[in-house]
């Protein structure tokens, strides 16, 4: 075991500069939801010249790679990379900087990318270390629902052959390089969008008792509804209602006939998120009637909540401390955004963990969906690196 796993560090290492120059290249070349056409060419153009079996346009722009041990039969493990881009403009002033005007890998996909495509070298290099076979997941279209996992399960991804378990990791920039962290159990949230329509009838502002004014309402609706939060959500289970979008097109003196409100829910439970859709539904309708006005509430139902595998995810904590070192090892807590990592974890247990990419020093610690946003590409070496520590073990188990 210790011979394996320093092949495996010694190869990352080996292999740094290549990853490197392909994070900068994916970096370079953003796509967005659905569109990662070059991105997936590259993919399969690296797999194909590594000798990887690899089937491409799964879910549209997914490419599916398999790496097949000893004994090929005995146990199917997935390693996920999710690829599209943010909408954002870059300001970094890097040479790798975007070249897709409003195009930015702003959520470090280009290092999941990069990052198990090193894997794949690693793996394809000691294959004949291990039993079992690899499945290689480039998916697309993490940021935008319905999301690339939904849609790549229904194109039968988690078939032909069936994987045991699933691991994906994902850039945390609270982290430094070098470090991971990760949850066991209940770990990210599901996410909905809601959209209110208040109607009720316009007119001179200076008038008011003429009118049925839907900006009083739906100010008493958007203020109400945070009591669903406060007195009926379990105060143990975190529980996120925020509206970003009110919209009253009216005038100094002219009250509009309708008004259009959007925002987020985020929970933990899907018992209590079924609920909290009813709730919200009903007392914004009763509210509004009550007033002389109506109501119509929409839901966008997003992402489920995503569940680590326990005992998946405390071996996985093992293999990281085995590699890194138990002082780069980290406990996270519950995160109130979103992934949709959590449909492969509803069809087969998986760990979806956190890979640091902080370098203070360098002046690399901008949040994710930041214009700004960057790696210390060193981190790039512990992704590979760990991720191939953490198939091998897990094909020996």
């Amino acid at each position: 075991m210790e011979s394996i796993k320093n092949k495996i560090k010694q190869l990352a290492q080996e292999y740094l500069f290549e990853i490197t120059s392909l994070r900068r290249q994916f970096h370079s070349n953003p796509e967005l939801a659905f569109e990662e056409f070059e991105t997936a060419a590259l993919v399969a153009k690296i797999l194909k010249e590594n000798g990887i079996e690899y089937q491409e346009g799964v879910a549209k722009t997914g490419v599916v790679g398999l790496i097949h041990g000893k004994n090929p039969n005995s146990k199917t493990i997935a390693l996920r990379a999710d690829m599209d881009a943010l909408p954002i403009i870059e300001l970094n002033d890097a040479d790798y900087k975007s070249k897709n005007s409003g195009k930015m890998h702003a959520c470090g996909h280009d290092v999941h990318i990069s990052s198990l495509l090193g894997t794949a070298k690693i793996l394809n290099s000691i294959s004949e270390e291990f039993e079992g076979t690899v499945k290689l997941i480039f998916q697309p279209s993490e940021e935008k629902y319905p999301g690339g996992a939904k849609v790549m399960i229904e194109e039968g991804v988690l078939e032909n052959p069936k994987p045991d378990v699933i691991f994906g990791q994902h850039v945390y920039p609270e982290l430094n390089a070098g470090m991971v962290g990760m949850k066991s159990g209940k770990y990210m949230a599901s996410t909905d969008e809601i959209f209110i329509t208040v109607k009720g009838k316009g007119g001179h502002g200076a008038i008011p008792q003429k009118n049925i004014d839907p900006v009083l309402i739906a100010s008493h609706i958007i203020i109400a509804l945070q009591q669903i939060v406060s007195r009926n959500a379990n105060p143990a289970m975190p529980t996120v209602l925020s509206f970003g979008r009110f919209i009253a097109e009216g005038q100094t003196n002219v009250i509009p006939d309708e008004v259009k409100m959007a925002g987020i829910m985020r929970t933990f439970d899907e018992a209590w998120r079924a609920e909290m859709q009813i709730r919200i539904k009903t007392m914004a309708q009763s509210i509004a009637e009550s007033m002389g006005g109506t109501c119509e509430v929409e839901f966008d139902k997003g992402y489920p909540v995503l569940i680590n595998n326990e005992y998946v995810t405390e071996n996985t904590r093992k293999y990281a401390a085995e590699f890194l070192g138990e002082e780069n090892v980290v406990n996270l807590e519950l995160r109130t955004t979103a992934e949709d990592f959590a449909y492969f974890t509803q069809k087969i247990s998986g760990c979806f963990y956190r890979l640091g990419i902080r370098n203070v020093e360098k002046g690399i610690n901008s949040n994710l969906h930041t214009a700004t946003f960057d790696v210390d590409e060193s981190s790039l070496e512990t992704g590979m690196g760990l991720m191939a520590w953490i198939a091998y073990n897990e094909l020996l188990t």
